[in-house]
């Protein structure tokens, strides 16, 4: 049975043909032509069974066969907050495994002890869209412009969602639960992954202040996107 395909096009119900990118990919790399079918993802919620109905060297027109709303896997909005590392591979790895896991929101944060202080998104989002076609999922996660920290806070801080900070600052400000054991099902949940030099213990204390709270994602200390990918899993795992 031939592998059905899959293709992001973000109108896909109003369109009727593939954006340039994915139609040079369906024609020239998988030599798709009419009459093949294929499945569309509008990146909201929706996949569409498709038909070609013309395919030329840079364009895929298709007609939609039937629309398919999908469940999601999880019901409260899941949002990670990461300082990015200095190496993007990095960023890039934990953005991709993350889709394929599962969450709705990736934000990049610059903070006291940040190694990088910008970031380019449009490589982020080519790499979501990638393994949300690969893993089948339904929604695309929202990627936001790098935000300073304190503009962040601001930002979220009348937000009804359960917010977490991890951080490694215990002598100072005191125990921590683990994450898994806090974690609230069916609640949006927001949660903060600092620098490879962590938060500076003044911007824990001030997230504190306004209601996050400290946790422990385990006894070994990790790199950044392995604590944030941590995190991700065991957002998405208690929701499921």
């Amino acid at each position: 049975m031939k592998e059905v395909r899959f293709f992001y096009v973000p109108d896909a119900a109003n369109a009727i043909e593939l954006p340039e990118e994915e139609a040079q990919h369906a024609v020239r790399v998988l030599r798709m032509s009419s009459g093949d079918e294929m499945m569309l993802m509008d990146g909201k919620g929706t996949f569409y069974r498709a038909k070609i109905t013309e395919a030329t060297k840079k364009r895929c027109f298709y007609r939609i066969e039937e629309a398919m709303p999908q469940q999601r896997q999880w019901q409260p909005h899941l949002h990670l907050a990461v300082a990015p590392t200095k190496n993007m591979d990095r960023m890039e790895w934990l953005a991709e495994k993350a889709t394929e896991i599962g969450f709705d929101e990736l934000t990049f944060l610059k903070c006291r002890w940040s190694e990088r202080t910008s970031i380019k998104t449009e490589r982020i989002e080519k790499i979501l869209v990638s393994a949300m076609k690969q893993s089948h999922k339904a929604w695309k996660p929202v990627v936001n412009e790098m935000t300073g920290f304190e503009a962040f806070l601001r930002k979220v801080q009348n937000e009804n969602t359960q917010k977490f900070i991890c951080h490694c600052h215990d002598e100072e400000l005191g125990e921590k639960n683990h994450l898994k054991d806090v974690i609230e099902r069916g609640k949006n949940t927001l949660i903060l992954i600092g620098p490879e030099g962590d938060f500076s213990a003044e911007e824990v204390r001030q997230v504190l202040l306004q209601g996050f709270q400290s946790v422990s994602l385990g006894k070994s200390r990790l790199r950044t996107e392995t604590a944030a990918l941590v995190a991700v899993h065991l957002m998405n795992l208690a929701n499921q």
